[in-house]
């Protein structure tokens, strides 16, 4: 499954908001750098949808808020 979500960093809570069927925003309560903001995000969606870190995959948008995500269920 791919979705589409918007990150935004260094928030003081992490939570989850489904804005549209595939797409998600997300706050990170990690700061964007030294890619910390990415790895929280990935522990964060692993939790959501109840799979392993390792079935979270970022696809595109690496260094960008707006990332696509890959899913394995």
């Amino acid at each position: 499954m791919k979705i589409s979500v918007n990150v935004i960093p260094n928030s003081k809570i992490s939570e989850i908001v489904k804005t549209s069927e595939n797409s998600y925003k997300v706050r990170v309560d990690a700061l964007a750098s030294e890619g910390k903001a990415n790895k929280r995000l990935i522990e964060i969606l692993a939790d959501y949808f109840k799979v392993k870190k390792s079935s979270v995959k970022i696809l595109k948008g690496f260094k960008n808020r707006n990332k696509t995500i890959e899913i394995t269920i």
